[in-house]
């Protein structure tokens, strides 16, 4: 049997670094060979399924995600950009825009998937892994350190990352066709039917709940050659974030067209809130610490200090907070691609990125407290002062210290030239996943990882989930102690009560704009508020304001800031989900569209 195989751009396991194979044809023999103790070709095989995670750095036509919703634009806005048509809606099921509605890339990855799974334990491992993780025997003895066979390790993995593709499939189509272990060829019958949302989810979670204990677990004693691999707390961090979209108002609720289970639950049930609530916390109190002050147990989740080290100190580190990533190497991309204009030579950037004063606007007071509430008055023309310290993190503006500079990005300015061929129209650059170079006098290589899970969400998982459920009174005070730690690490004054910024006291309805608004300056351009907007049904209202820029002009004594709209994006609600693609629906007689797409 052939298996035809692109092992293009394979992670090494032993580096995490990307290596080139040759495509060619594979038989199923060599890949799995029953005399490879080492596993040495299955292992290459597993490696590329790893390649086709996603890589969130200018992943959507060389732009990131969140330059789709209201938290920035692309500077190529005049270019037609794939953001700004999933932005604006301008795709249909057959005119799709194919650098995020992948629907086939995701299949292919779960096809490979299910070849390893399928193949794995024709391998002879003679090596064995340590799952580090404390257990109880049958005579109830703790034990430290049980070996596993290496192949289950293996195919756990595998069977991981199937239901992470899988996630990604139910976050932009809802219920999708269920494949199993099944490897299809060309001469079955492809016309499956679309699986209920409900079923996807169940058997998400139940892939999840059946792996778990077969991975990894935090502290790897291996962590040298797998640190990128899935864990145990990978596993269930997913799982939690998988439950909480599905608790989530577009599936639970609100969902586009009653009645229809591909597109959602056909009930609401707010125990399903209750549900995530309790696996976060179960995840917090197994493996996380909440306090503010510092331990040095690398065996637990916490939040190190300094917002911006987690995105580019994580291999030096002595604090953990990244739970799954995928590492791309060392090199400036993110800084050639979104840093500043104007600059030449090592210091030269694109501006891809431009975040919006809608994303500014949604930074705190320093002390926790939105303007008018606040101890600090806001100036509209000293417009950054005392706000929350992660908008300097993020988000480069007009006077901003960059490579020994003072920025000037006013539309001709140094740092907003005529001579770009375009302006940034918002006057914002991105620098959250860049390293420090405010006085560096070029870009120098550093690592870049994407981090697909982190301490931090989960903490927000909980709050919001708890919020939401109808146990909401029993879990207030671990609503605001979880919260606590986010807003501590990010500078916010911790007031006079010590709750920075929090009021226990206030409604659900107050406190969820609270968590809505943490998440999306704490999980900024992390892929996250795009779907966060559509599974809370939020879209509808946030798009109804035109996105805006600061107007900067710079006179001889005075810098004058002036808000300014830059795009008006039209909703429309069948964009909550994506259109199946036309060819599958078809080639098969069976494929449901969802709802009001052709």
């Amino acid at each position: 049997m052939l298996l035809s195989c692109m092992l293009v751009a394979a992670i090494s396991a032993c580096t995490d670094d990307y290596e080139s194979l040759p495509v060619d044809q594979y038989t199923i023999e060599y890949v799995f060979s029953e005399t490879d103790s080492a596993g040495v070709q299955a292992v290459r095989f597993l490696n590329a399924i790893y390649s086709t995670l996603p890589n969130g750095y200018n992943r959507v036509g060389n732009d990131f995600l969140d330059a789709a919703t209201d938290d920035a634009v692309s500077l190529y806005l005049d270019s037609d950009p794939d953001v700004l048509r999933l932005q604006t809606g301008r795709y249909t099921a057959s005119n799709q825009v194919t650098s995020d509605m992948n629907w086939g890339t995701w299949y292919q990855s779960i096809r490979k998937c299910n070849i390893f799974i399928n193949n794995i334990d024709r391998v002879p491992f003679n090596t064995k892994y340590v799952n580090s993780e404390t257990y109880t025997d049958a005579d109830g003895q703790e034990i430290v350190g049980r070996e596993r066979p290496m192949g289950s390790s293996y195919k756990a993995e595998a069977r991981f990352l199937r239901a992470f593709f899988y996630f990604q499939l139910l976050e932009r189509y809802g219920g999708v066709p269920l494949v199993g272990d099944k490897v299809f060829d060309i001469n079955d019958n492809l016309e499956l039917p679309r699986n209920t949302f409900e079923e996807c989810v169940n058997y998400i979670v139940d892939e999840l709940d059946n792996i778990k204990d077969s991975l990894r677990s935090l502290p790897m004693r291996d962590a040298t050659a797998f640190a990128h691999v899935p864990t145990k707390q990978a596993c269930l961090a997913l799982k939690i974030r998988v439950l909480l979209y599905a608790a989530s108002p577009l599936f639970n609720g609100q969902t586009l067209e009653q009645g229809n289970p591909y597109v959602g639950y056909t009930d609401y049930d707010a125990s399903r809130w209750t549900r995530v609530a309790e696996e976060a916390k179960a995840f917090v109190d197994a493996y996380g610490i909440i306090s503010t002050r510092r331990s040095m147990n690398k065996n637990k989740f916490q939040l190190p200090e300094g917002y911006h080290n987690v995105f580019i100190n994580y291999f030096t580190g002595d604090i953990r907070e990244v739970i799954f990533f995928r590492n791309n190497g060392n090199g400036t991309s993110v800084e050639r691609n979104n840093g500043p204009l104007g600059f030449t030579g090592n210091k030269l950037g694109n501006g891809r990125t431009n975040p919006t004063q809608n994303f500014v606007d949604a930074f705190l007071m320093k002390d926790g407290k939105p303007r008018g509430e606040s101890a600090y008055a806001y100036d509209p023309q000293h417009p950054y002062d005392n706000r929350d310290p992660r908008l300097e993190s993020i988000v480069l503006h007009q006077g901003s210290q960059w490579l020994a500079t003072l920025l000037d990005t006013y539309q001709g300015g140094a740092n907003n030239p005529s001579g770009s061929g375009r302006y940034n129209q918002t006057s914002y650059y991105m620098c959250k996943f860049m390293n420090d170079f405010k006085t560096a006098n070029e870009y120098g290589s550093h690592n870049e990882l994407w981090i697909y899970l982190r301490f931090a969400e989960v903490l927000l998982n909980f709050a919001e989930a708890a919020n939401e459920s109808d146990k909401r009174n029993e879990y207030m005070d671990d609503i605001i102690n979880y919260l606590i730690p986010i807003r501590y690490r990010a500078g916010i004054e911790p007031g006079d009560d010590k709750r920075y910024g929090l009021d226990p006291t206030m409604t659900r309805e107050q406190m969820r704009e609270v968590i809505h608004n943490e998440r999306r300056c704490e999980m900024a351009f992390e892929e996250q508020r795009y779907y966060d907007i559509r599974r809370w049904r939020e879209a509808e209202q946030i798009f109804t304001k035109p996105l805006q820029g600061m107007q900067v002009v710079k006179g001889t004594s005075q810098i004058v800031y002036t808000p300014i709209d830059i795009l008006k994006v039209e909703w429309s609600d069948k964009m909550y989900l994506y259109p199946i693609p036309y060819t599958e629906v078809n080639k098969n007689r069976n494929m449901v569209q969802n709802p009001n797409w052709r």
